[in-house]
């Protein structure tokens, strides 16, 4: 296929769009956390765009896009070798490099995801060691199977834009991670208000704005499939941040400002290949169920996912792809027999629970094992003094707000 300058453009804005979203992710998730750990909740976030663009150069992009193993790939492409500026070796209108570094993003963002779950109690130097053991062990795997005719794309499940390769994974993994490194000293005495609610929007208004480039870019040309991707990114996010208000109307009598920031992921998966008036039930449907899952079923259970990385991304992620399992549509289906259940055939809804369960059970495994791994020769958390102080001084040596050192706040 020829490669055409429009394509280009587009997608390199996109790429620069998905960029934008670990900065995002960093300001929603540091107004979230308590003030003496802002610097650290931010750090853990950001330090995979260092980190992760390393690692992908290096082997990331060669495990996931090359050879023709159903688990993982080969290092063909070590060190982007024969990946080329100017042509395209996967029947695309876009280089192999520019697709190269737009699936970079991916990887990056998806280890900010997950670092929420263990905000203000985790050491920085295991979840270093511990990102890099969990991209080479279930993202480069994941990215494999389903984007690189891996055994989920054999078994016929779609992911349109990373709800299973990028929510299931980081939400169920964050689940473990909360649960192996225990819960905070003060988790059941005290009850967490954000810190900075400014932040929580600043952060959420850019990661819609860089979900743009995700969902839509993942159309990987500048055509007719990228438009719809983005319509209905759009109009599932509108729905669902209209729903979570009404629900806290319904429950609270207020409405908050940070439950209005809360709803983009469960379009991911379907955004290019369900309807517009199937994106809207999807935002309307979604928030209920993850509004179940951090107001309700956490407490009840009594798992510390400090910022909700599993109740947003695993729950919303998992909610994402049973609806596309059920709203694909014949016109946008990439095979005629792969369709919605809604439209006559179950096939593509049952591989879609069998993909989530298989994402499920392998990235809640390989977490444990990494971070029981690590545990053997490092401790995974600081002392209760360090937390008390806070990591933003016990971690990093520095304060976002140095009018409040040595407030417990």
């Amino acid at each position: 296929m020829k490669i055409e300058g429009s394509s280009i453009a587009f997608i390199v804005i996109c790429t620069g769009l998905v960029f934008l979203m670990t900065p995002a992710l960093a300001f929603f998730y540091g107004g979230l956390e308590r003030r003496k750990n802002v610097i650290s909740t931010m750090m853990m976030s950001v330090v995979s765009l260092a980190l992760a663009t390393v690692m992908w150069f290096a082997v990331g992009y060669s495990l996931s896009f090359s050879g023709d193993g159903n688990l993982i790939g080969d290092l063909g492409h070590a060190f982007f070798q024969g990946v080329s500026d100017s042509e395209s070796t996967r029947g695309l209108t876009i280089p192999d490099s520019l697709f190269a570094v737009f699936q970079m993003m991916f990887s990056i963002i998806t280890v900010g995801i997950l670092t929420g779950s263990v905000a203000g109690r985790m050491r920085f130097k295991p979840l270093l060691i511990f990102i890099v053991g969990w991209l080479l062990l279930v993202y480069y795997p994941f990215a494999h199977m389903v984007w690189d005719e891996g055994l989920l794309a054999q078994w016929g499940t779609i992911d349109f834009a990373g709800g299973d390769v990028v929510h299931i994974t980081s939400g169920v993994s964050g689940l473990v991670l909360a649960l192996v490194v225990g819960k905070r000293r003060d988790f059941n005495r005290l009850e967490y208000r954000p810190h900075n609610v400014p932040f929580v929007l600043l952060g959420a208004g850019l990661l819609w704005f860089g979900w743009f480039g995700f969902n839509a870019g993942s159309a990987l040309a500048a055509d007719g499939l990228a438009v719809h991707a983005l319509v209905t990114t759009h109009l599932s996010a509108a729905a669902a941040m209209f729903s979570w208000i009404l629900l806290e109307y319904l429950k609270n009598g207020k409405p908050s400002l940070v439950g209005a920031s809360t709803g983009l992921v469960a379009i991911t998966p379907g955004a290019g290949f369900v309807s517009t008036w199937s994106a809207v039930i999807i935002g309307l449907l979604v928030s209920p169920v993850c509004f179940y899952a951090i107001a309700i079923v956490k407490h009840k259970l009594g798992y510390d996912d400090a910022l909700d990385a599993f109740g947003c991304h695993g729950v919303g992620g998992i909610f994402g792809g049973i609806v596309t399992g059920l709203f694909t549509t014949p016109e946008l289906a990439l095979d005629p027999d792969n369709i919605g259940l809604i439209y006559g055939n179950p096939r593509l809804f049952l591989v879609t629970i069998a993909a989530i369960v298989f994402t499920i059970v392998w990235s809640a495994g390989m977490t444990f094992v990494l971070m029981k791994g690590i545990s053997f020769f490092m401790p995974l958390r600081v002392s209760d003094r360090e937390e008390v102080i806070g990591l933003d001084d016990t971690e990093h040596g520095e304060t976002a707000y140095p009018t409040f050192m040595g407030l417990d706040s």
